[in-house]
């Protein structure tokens, strides 16, 4: 079931002349949560937590620095990006994660590796990149193993379409890069689909398709459970360039 407004199309502006998120990629799901992604939640979100309502931020005044930043959307438990961000802590990680459970997850991970250049939304991504993000200001956004939605008829949910490709762009640096990872060969050729066709972008495959699973990307459960059940794996690496 989507969040239109009653008697509003899909994908039409509001009242105010912004375009609305009409269809959520995610679905909330419910979950336990453990006394250390309590702790997390308690200790670690008044120091590393962000809002949403707070709109446009300086990250280089929230992190205290000027870095390279990385923008990640759907971190899950948190295990790739406190891997990341430990092993380039010269870099800043901004996350994003609807799923309590896993925002906790990570927040409990920093405390306990001590680590200070990750900040965390628990919200829906889009709108953190719309109201949050200034333009031309990450120098990487990835998108690790988000929900396929294999039904067809679900594929109208999938994160990846033409206004978010354009979206992203925005906010890349010319020369950032996006870096997507799936273990759905049908969402795959999706994502190729999509971001081949987007303007302002260059594949960094040589030959227009997928790229080797690269150094910096943590292998992540998902992986591991995808490998498992046979599936493979692709990644692909968008750099704007205009």
């Amino acid at each position: 079931m989507s969040d239109i407004p009653e008697n509003q199309p899909e994908n039409q502006p509001d009242a105010d002349n912004r375009p609305m998120r009409a269809i959520k990629s995610f679905v909330m799901r419910a979950g336990r949560m453990t006394e250390g992604q309590q702790r997390g939640l308690d200790q670690g979100w008044p120091k590393y937590g962000l809002e949403l309502a707070d709109g446009a931020r300086d990250f280089d005044q929230v992190f205290g620095r000027q870095a390279p930043r990385t923008f990640e959307i759907g971190f899950g438990m948190g295990h790739a990006t406190l891997e990341m961000a430990a092993a380039a802590p010269e870099q800043d990680f901004i996350g994003v994660e609807v799923h309590r459970p896993g925002v906790g997850a990570l927040l409990n991970g920093m405390l306990t590796q001590e680590l200070s250049n990750i900040r965390v939304y628990s919200c829906d991504a889009i709108e953190v990149l719309r109201d949050c993000v200034a333009d031309a200001s990450l120098d990487r956004l990835l998108l690790f193993f988000p929900d396929p939605w294999h039904k067809s008829r679900h594929h109208k949910r999938r994160i990846v379409q033409p206004a978010w490709a354009e979206l992203v762009r925005q906010k890349l640096k010319v020369g950032g890069v996006l870096h997507m990872a799936t273990d759905w060969e049908q969402y795959a050729e999706h994502m190729l689909e999509v971001m081949n066709a987007a303007p302002g972008y260059r594949n960094l495959s040589a030959d227009n398709t997928y790229v080797p699973r690269p150094e910096e990307r943590p292998v992540t459960k998902f992986e591991r459970r995808g490998e498992r059940l046979g599936h493979g794996v692709w990644d692909l690496k968008f750099e704007r360039v205009d």
